[in-house]
């Protein structure tokens, strides 16, 4: 391991690393001068001084400056069963990894969770980091997932997931930031092997469906909107795993996305010939380019349904529809206490869970207007009548 501060510091970190107990005694302590007085006693009592400066670095970082620096440790085994991938590290390569303490995923979104974590002092000074080249030798420690679930992008798909959290024993990840670079390696480096692209995949979803609590026997993943276009990789990686996709009147997506747009709608945030784009072509009004990129993410469905697999379902159906067909399509027959916890999660914003759920579809609809409209017919007609199609059909 490299990276230490002093040699003490390096005795004190090689051997909390060889301790998963006290990892998470130090992981859990959100109080820098609680973790510095656990730390010291420990180490103490094992003949170790630590002195001010080994705790330097321990601060608050809001906004996660320290976790694109170089790693404090590595090594080329996956940490102790609590610890869960953080980032890509693109410095590396490698994959970064703290320590959860025990935290289930239960924000609307990974990065959340990461975000909380992230922040503690035992994270600032134990985050550790394996070579990429390493992460598919490690055994696959991670639960297999029971269902994955694509989306159009502001269709449901938060709420269906939270739905899903709301069980204990469940865990669900949400759009894990980890996975989604792992999505693009052949787009970070050409000369990825496939082969090594679907190990990856598999060893990261595996990976984040880790069971940090023991008691937990179900494992959801709902993917990036733009993962739709990568159906063929998930397959390869999990062939059984069923998967749903979501999607809404566009006209309504639409009004959200201009809002507030989501990063896979930006220009240049994706490389533009993923969603059809000829070079040169992106230079198009941003309603456009909006309804183009989901335009594509939907298509990308009609062109990978023959793999099978897979059920769509309309954001008109929800909730409903979590339970008499998306449960049943996942192979999960709850019982009347995890009905009901769905239930209940079903009426809150599932982004902003204190708040109680609001239907706006007919508030989108007077938004709109005859432009938004017209772009909608432009680029949906012919998909959005072939996704009712076969929803209604299959």
């Amino acid at each position: 391991m490299t990276g230490a501060m002093t040699d003490t510091l390096d005795s004190f970190r090689a051997a909390v690393m060889a301790d998963p107990e006290i990892q998470f005694e130090l992981a859990r302590q959100t109080d820098i001068a609680e973790f510095e007085r656990v730390a010291r006693a420990w180490a103490g009592q094992r003949g170790l001084a630590l002195g001010p400066d080994d705790f330097a670095g321990t601060g608050p970082d809001p906004v996660g400056l320290r976790m694109i620096q170089p790693a404090p440790l590595s090594g080329p085994d996956w940490p102790a069963l609590q610890w869960l991938p953080l980032r890509f590290a693109f410095e590396g390569p490698g994959i970064d990894w703290c320590h959860f303490a025990g935290e289930p995923l239960a924000g609307p979104f990974y990065h959340d969770t990461v975000r909380r974590i992230r922040e503690r002092p035992f994270n600032q000074l134990f985050r550790y980091r394996t070579p990429l080249e390493t992460l598919t030798t490690s055994p696959c420690e991670g639960l297999m997932p029971q269902g994955f679930i694509y989306h159009m992008s502001r269709c449901g798909s938060t709420l269906v997931s939270q739905m899903l959290a709301a069980v204990p024993g469940t865990i669900m990840a949400s759009e894990p930031g980890p996975l989604d670079t792992i999505v693009q390696l052949p787009l970070l480096d050409p000369r990825v092997p496939p082969e090594f692209h679907v190990e990856a995949v598999r060893a990261m979803v595996r990976a984040i469906g880790r069971d940090r609590s023991g008691s937990s026997n179900r494992y959801f993943l709902k993917l990036d909107s733009w993962h739709t276009l990568a159906l063929p990789l998930f397959r390869a990686a999990f062939p059984e795993v069923p998967w749903i996709f979501l999607y809404r009147d566009p006209v309504e997506v639409l009004v959200s996305q201009l809002r507030a747009r989501g990063p896979q709608t930006e220009p240049g945030v994706l490389p533009g010939h993923l969603f059809g784009f000829a070079p040169g072509e992106e230079q198009i009004p941003d309603i456009d380019y909006v309804a183009r990129v989901l335009a594509a993410t939907c298509g990308a469905v009609l062109d990978c349904w023959g793999m099978g697999g897979g059920m769509l379902v309309d954001y008109r159906e929800l909730p409903g529809a979590m339970f008499d067909r998306i449960l049943p399509h996942f192979g999960y027959a709850p019982g009347a206490d995890e009905l009901a916890l769905m239930q209940a999660a079903s009426s809150r914003d599932a982004k902003a869970p204190s708040a109680a759920f609001t239907d706006d579809r007919e508030a989108k609809h007077r938004e709109a207007g005859e432009s938004v409209r017209a772009v909608a017919d432009r680029y949906f007609a012919g998909v959005y009548a072939r996704l009712q199609e076969l929803r209604a059909t299959s």
